[in-house]
């Protein structure tokens, strides 16, 4: 046995003998200097090292700050105590922030670090706050990069970075891009990606650092009592499958999820258009066909008890007062009805659950401290594996933060605990869901179990990177036989194969593109325009797009209103799913009677297709009648959110710059004090802001005195000209029965 000589990095920052020299992963850093790249690896090959090898170059050799974006919470966390033990940098100086820190405390942690480790989220929500700003960010590493698509909020950072940053460099991570070609080529256009690096375990360079990994697919036969409850609740998918055809809609009876979701958006598109009868009808079926697609593959794939609770939540849905038409038709369908009686009744479960804990057993067996991980795609799924591996070993389950029916999530610190006890070995088994898929350090995991096919090739990849960290590891897949996890499976595998066939040819094509100039600070200087913005936008494009335009947005919990323009304009934005919800749930009016509290209130209704929910037409348009006429709101139409944020932003302009006014947020009555609303009554006279408005209540005490107050003695208030004074006394002055023969607004 040859004797493997280990050589460490050797650098100014980074600290002795902790990185491993390997030269696969000094060359990718290397050219990851040069320009923005992209780098795709396996995971366990060190995408995280090769980060702190372009961090410390760049650090040393430049002036300013590194940012370091992951997706959760435990990646952070995760990546920051990694940087600690790496880096020759005070540990104080490389902080982790996340939504959990308050923001008046990111703003301190901002200030005094040179490597900030953040979620996306917290990161543009601060830069569109003006709380932080990329400028002085001389390197800029995004984790699991292939998530930037969309309205992710890595585009938004990469974008403002790229426009604002003095020195900007981009490094992006990922195991895997996927093997759509235009998702790639988005991924590489949104993070202004020039070059690509990637690597693969057979390759020259990576080959010696690849642990043994063996993959072993498991076959398990579906027991004839599955498969009779799979065949009613077939049997009731076919009869609407017949009907959809009738309709004139062909529906593949092996639809996935992600197609018939992208039908069902297509039809209600059709309805806005059209109106037609048969639409409305396509849609509800489409919706319960969803509903028995979904039965199916839980017990196909997963387990009589997830079935009977999906079968169970959808009878308790169809007899609740607010229960779906979907749930209702299904219920009363006798197919679904004996499959729920078959199902109660049946002793059996799915031959996967005994397979999985043979599994376990066998490996806690051979090697007692092994550290196994459990993929599902489903949270109920988790829980009940947690209970039945829990009669053989320690286990624990793993899933994500949001809050769902009946299942409140996990939190951050509750994931991290999870994963301490894991590597401690408290818990021998994790179950994990999609959350822990992406870059969970766990190098002590021997051995990785797939409770299902999956067919995308991106999870696919993380899942089985899992394994074979720095020892011999084990990938063991589950599948029925003869249904669609076969399917899946052959799917990922064949997309996994053209996904490496296409990034040759990505590679090869930004090899001969010369990369373009970049934007500098100079050009995107902003504008005086001033918006304020309710926190609960910040989620929008608007925001993003505002402050492209070049807003100075100001973030704030606004009591009226989502965007405060002046002291007499107010905006509600709703898109046509917000108008019509707030319409069933009665919230509209009173958010209406609200917005009046603004001389010039304006409704912005985003979006198309506003006729295509399960609202009668001619209830919208009352609502719509009744907002213009009884309410005096005028309302416009935009078809996006880049037509909206072009309307706001023209009307702010056209409020500071032509009309010269301020920006002033109004209150509700309940929350004014009497000095605000002094203020606020004042400063509602035309021509008077909230500058003004305090300068005379300043001089003159009491609204009483303004009122009896003389031009010349008004002209005595600091700001108060000639036109204002006149303005004011004319308001004060002129008999009700008087008032149409003057037109104040041109005085």
């Amino acid at each position: 046995m040859r004797l493997k000589i280990v050589e460490f990095v050797k650098h100014p920052l980074i600290k002795e003998e902790t990185l491993e020299r390997r030269l696969y992963q000094i060359a990718i850093a290397t050219n990851a200097l040069i320009k923005n790249t992209l780098v795709i690896i396996p995971t366990g090959l060190g995408k995280t090292t090769i980060a702190a090898l372009v961090i410390a170059s760049r650090l040393l050799n430049e002036q300013g700050r590194a940012l370091f974006l992951a997706p959760t919470r435990p990646l952070v966390e995760q990546h920051a105590s990694f940087l600690k033990r790496t880096l020759k940098i005070e540990e104080e100086k490389i902080v982790a922030m996340s939504g959990e820190d308050e923001p008046e405390e990111r703003m301190r942690l901002w200030e005094s670090a040179r490597v900030i480790v953040a979620t996306p989220q917290v990161v543009e929500n601060d830069v569109i706050a003006g709380r932080i700003s990329l400028e002085d960010v001389v390197i800029a590493v995004f984790d699991e990069a292939h998530r930037a698509v969309g309205n992710y909020s890595y585009v938004f950072i990469a974008d403002e970075y790229m426009k604002r940053g003095k020195k900007p460099l981009i490094l992006a991570l990922t195991a895997s891009p996927g093997s759509d070609p235009e998702r790639i080529m988005e991924v590489i256009r949104n993070l202004h990606i020039q070059s690509l690096e990637f690597r693969t375990e057979q390759d020259e360079d990576v080959y010696p650092y690849v642990s043994e990994k063996e993959i072993e697919w498991i076959k398990v036969e579906v027991p004839k009592e599955i498969l009779m409850l799979k065949e009613k609740i077939e049997t009731s998918l076919k009869i609407r499958l017949k009907r959809m055809k009738e309709l004139g809609i062909e529906v593949p009876e092996k639809a996935t999820r992600r197609e018939l979701l992208e039908l069902q958006e297509l039809i209600q598109s059709e309805i806005g258009k059209t109106q037609k009868t048969e639409l409305f009808e396509a849609s509800s079926i489409l919706a319960e066909i969803l509903k028995l697609s979904h039965a199916v593959e839980l017990i196909e794939t997963q387990s009589v008890e997830s079935f009977r609770s999906y079968l169970a939540k959808i009878l308790k849905e169809s007899s609740s007062v607010g229960g779906s038409k979907a749930s209702k038709s299904i219920a009363n369908d006798p197919s679904f009805r004996d499959a729920f009686f078959l199902a109660m009744r049946l002793k059996k479960e799915h031959p996967k659950i005994e397979k999985l804990k043979e599994v376990i057993k066998k490996q806690l067996e051979e090697k007692e401290d092994s550290r196994i991980i459990v993929f599902t795609n489903y949270r109920d799924s988790a829980d009940f594996l947690v209970s039945e591996i829990s009669k053989i070993a320690p286990a624990a389950k793993f899933v994500g933060q949001a809050i769902r029916e009946n299942d409140r999530g996990m939190k951050q610190r509750e994931q991290i605990e999870v994963l301490q006890k894991f590597r401690e070995g408290v818990y021998k088994v994790l179950v994990a869901t999609s959350v822990g898929e992406e870059g969970l350090d766990i190098p002590a995991t021997d051995l990785v179990v797939f409770y299902e096919a999956i067919p995308s090739e991106i999870r696919a990849i993380q899942r089985k990177g899992r394994t074979g960290r720095g020892r011999k590891g084990k990938v063991i897949v589950l599948m029925a036989k003869g249904t669609r996890d076969e399917v899946y499976y052959y799917t990922s595998l064949r997309k996994e194969r053209a996904m490496f066939e296409k990034l040759k040819e990505i590679k090869s094509m930004l090899e001969k593109v010369e990369s373009k100039e970049q934007a500098t600070l100079a050009d995107f200087e902003k504008t005086g325009i001033r918006v304020l913005v309710d926190s609960r936008e910040m989620r929008s494009e608007v925001v993003k797009l505002l402050r492209e335009f070049g807003a100075n947005l100001e973030i704030k919990n606004l009591e009226i209103a989502d965007y405060v323009l002046s002291d007499r304009v107010a905006v509600e934005r709703k898109t046509v799913d917000d108008f019509v919800d707030s319409l069933i749930s009665d919230r509209l009016f009173q958010q209406l009677l609200k917005l009046k509290t603004y001389p010039r209130p304006l409704i912005v209704l985003e979006g198309e297709n506003i006729y295509r929910r399960a609202v009668h037409p001619n209830a919208i348009r009352g609502a719509i009648a009744t907002i213009v006429t009884d309410f005096g709101i005028p309302m416009i139409f935009t078809k996006d959110e880049k037509e909206t944020a072009e309307f706001i932003f023209a009307i702010a302009r056209r409020e500071q710059e032509e009309k010269k006014r301020e920006v002033v947020e109004h209150f509700g009555k309940t929350k004014r004090t009497l000095k605000e609303e002094q203020e606020y009554v004042v400063s509602a006279l035309s021509g008077v802001g909230s500058v003004i408005a305090k300068n005379l209540l300043e001089h003159f005490q009491t609204i009483e005195r303004i009122a009896t107050a003389s031009e010349k003695e008004l002209m005595e208030v600091p700001k108060v000209g000639e036109k204002t004074a006149k303005r004011i006394r004319l308001l004060m002055t002129t008999p009700y029965s008087e008032a149409d023969r003057y037109d104040i607004e041109n005085l």
